[in-house]
């Protein structure tokens, strides 16, 4: 019941039932919060019996020092984030006291956060996984009460959540990105039918898969920052979106002029892209700093299976019926996704999360004072402010900082040649081969057992090497993540040369696929690494690094796709690919370089975690 009350349905229902349905623990007959009340009933005292130099706590319970003094806006703050922990399993004094200052600074580091202060938390906490620590609210200097969990395991925190909930939430956001990703590439096997239908060249035809990918490209300039914002949270940025995504497929599908076609597929891809943009965000919601590279690289699998899964479910369809099936497939597709999103998708934000629960204490108590961190924070937000964050900041970071700028050109290069092969398969499988569109769909295989191949490999690099070492050790620099990103831009150029120089009479067409399969594979690899190398380097500006590098990435591979098909035309399939793995084998030198002198680039920026 909590997945559906959590979810977009559960929320609508509530609201018009005014609350009366799918209750939270604070709205059910019964509810006490002692601590909380300790506190009230000491407000509440005459002034000649209150004592000034102690705040009310539980029996039992450990207070914290805490050395963020911006809570309450005054630099001389006292206390402004302590939290008074009372076990609720016996246990010595000294571990209580350290599991109270570890709790304490997890409150103040974002979930979503890469640092070293939220490792070595999540390390303290895990040391007393098998004890629940009670979590009492205290007063900051001006008053204000701040709503935390009630407990270090509280099953509201999605941290919390058992394993089969977060698989299940995890799956979710999968599909969906997938779904998405897909969408783009569903287009490519009617393209023939656009030319025909609408008098277009192959160039003007190859819009309609570019101009998607331009309209994911600048969602997140919006959609990411909006994520953030507390009152707002995830789920209300996926769901209106992906609800107006497969709405807009449907027109999609039934458009009768070229102009309108294009319009439809930029708003579907720009109303598809929250989940590209804040998908990965999502997933640091659910999961420690231990576990979350290990999980991210399925969501990362699904975003890279998704434009190949295009082709193989269109192809067929559309050499059957015609080139308007791909859309309507798009429809079938995402649309029972949705369903089942609007019905069991919760809310992963513990902003959200625990700004909505200080509301409902709010209600229960009658108080006004009580209120979560990020109401505080983010109370005075200005729209201009999210402005600069969505605009201005991820282009600034990028043309200052040189370590930023070398991944954001270089995964734009790899991912423009990623799309490129879209608009190259067409070219090789049936002139040269004889497949018709179906078979050249099935081609598309090979990227999903490159994904399979790219995520085995970094799973066994995980947990055979990089996990042992960091429980040993401790959390390395942010370079060490890049080590199979290293394999990966050797074996990238291997993969293109094997394809370019394969794709010919003379050789069996396996041994072409052979090396999509090498690239594709070393592709995951690359982006599996700087999807984490990024934001622990950059912790505070991990939002906008990600809209920066999607909307990067997007606009050169929305370039390829026009200007792919003339260039292996004119310079031929060997000399076309060897241009691009030419252009790869730079990113040899750029990856090790970044590894071995990355850490030396983040001390000279404004912006690293130093």
């Amino acid at each position: 019941m909590d997945l559906l009350r959590e979810s977009a349905v559960g929320q609508i229902a509530r609201y018009i039932t005014k609350n009366k349905v799918l209750l939270y623990p604070e709205e059910e007959e019964g509810f006490h919060w002692l601590p909380l009340e300790a506190l009230l009933a000491e407000e509440n005292k005459p002034l000649e019996e209150k004592d000034d130099t102690q705040t009310p706590e539980p029996e039992g319970a450990e207070k914290t020092e805490s050395e963020d003094p911006e809570v309450d806006g005054e630099d001389e703050a006292e206390d402004p984030t302590p939290f008074h922990l009372a076990p609720i399993a016996t246990a010595p004094d000294n571990e209580r006291t350290t599991n109270s200052e570890a709790h304490s600074v997890l409150t103040r580091t974002s979930t979503a956060a890469y640092t070293r202060e939220r490792f070595d938390v999540e390390q303290a906490i895990a040391a007393e996984k098998t004890k629940s620590i009670a979590i009492a609210p205290t007063k900051t200097r001006d008053g204000v009460i701040l709503v935390d969990w009630y407990t270090t395991d509280d099953p509201a925190n999605p941290q919390n959540w058992q394993p089969r909930k977060k698989g299940f939430v995890l799956a979710q956001l999968c599909f969906y990105s997938m779904a998405v990703y897909g969408a783009s590439s569903m287009y490519v096997p009617g393209e023939e039918g656009v030319m025909q239908r609408f008098h277009v060249g192959a160039t003007p035809a190859a819009i309609g898969l570019a101009i998607y990918v331009v309209g994911y490209g600048i969602g997140p300039l919006l959609f990411a920052p909006l994520s953030e914002i507390a009152s707002i949270g995830r789920n209300w940025v996926y769901v209106p979106t992906f609800f107006l995504f497969v709405i807009l497929s449907i027109p999609t599908a039934f458009v009768e002029n070229y102009a309108g076609l294009l319009v439809l597929r930029f708003l579907t891809g720009f109303f598809g892209s929250p989940c590209l943009a804040n998908g990965g965000a999502s997933v640091g919601d659910m999961y420690s700093l231990l576990e979350l590279p290990v999980y991210l690289s399925a969501w990362t699998a699904a975003c890279f299976w998704g434009p190949a899964i295009g082709p193989l479910i269109a192809g067929f369809a559309v050499m059957r019926e015609g080139w308007r099936w791909g859309l309507f497939e798009i429809i079938w597709l995402t649309g029972p996704i949705m369903i089942v999103f609007l019905f069991m998708y919760p809310e992963t934000s513990a902003d959200n999360i625990l700004r909505r629960r200080a509301q409902r204490l709010r209600k229960l108590t009658g108080a006004t004072n009580i209120k979560s961190k990020s109401e505080i924070e983010q109370e005075k937000l200005k729209a201009s402010e999210v402005f600069w964050d969505a605009i201005i900041k991820p282009i600034e970071i990028m043309v200052k900082d040189p370590a930023v700028a070398f991944t954001n050109i270089y995964t734009s290069l790899t991912y423009g040649i990623y799309y490129s092969f879209f608009e190259v398969f067409p070219l090789v499988y049936p002139p040269i081969y004889g497949f018709n569109i179906g078979e050249v769909g099935l081609c598309f295989l090979t990227i999903g057992i490159a994904c399979l191949i790219g995520v085995s490999g970094f799973l066994i690099y995980q947990f055979w090497y990089l996990i042992p070492d960091i429980k040993k050790n401790g959390l390395r620099a942010p370079e060490h993540r890049l080590v199979p990103a290293l394999l990966g831009v050797i074996f990238l150029p291997v993969g293109y040369f094997m394809f370019g120089w394969t794709a010919r009479h003379a050789v069996h067409w396996i041994a072409s696929l052979i090396g999509v399969v090498i690239l594709v594979a070393a592709n995951f690899l690359i982006f599996q690494c700087v999807f984490v190398y990024l934001p622990l380097s950059y912790p505070k500006y991990a939002a906008s690094l990600f809209a920066a590098n999607d909307l990067s990435r997007s606009l050169f591979a929305a370039a390829c796709v026009l200007f792919s098909r003339p260039m292996f035309i004119n310079l031929g399939i060997g000399g076309g690919v060897s241009l691009l793995a030419g252009l790869s084998v730079l990113g040899v030198f750029g990856m090790f370089y970044l590894y071995l002198y990355g850490g030396w680039l983040r001390s000279k920026s404004t912006f690293a975690a130093h």
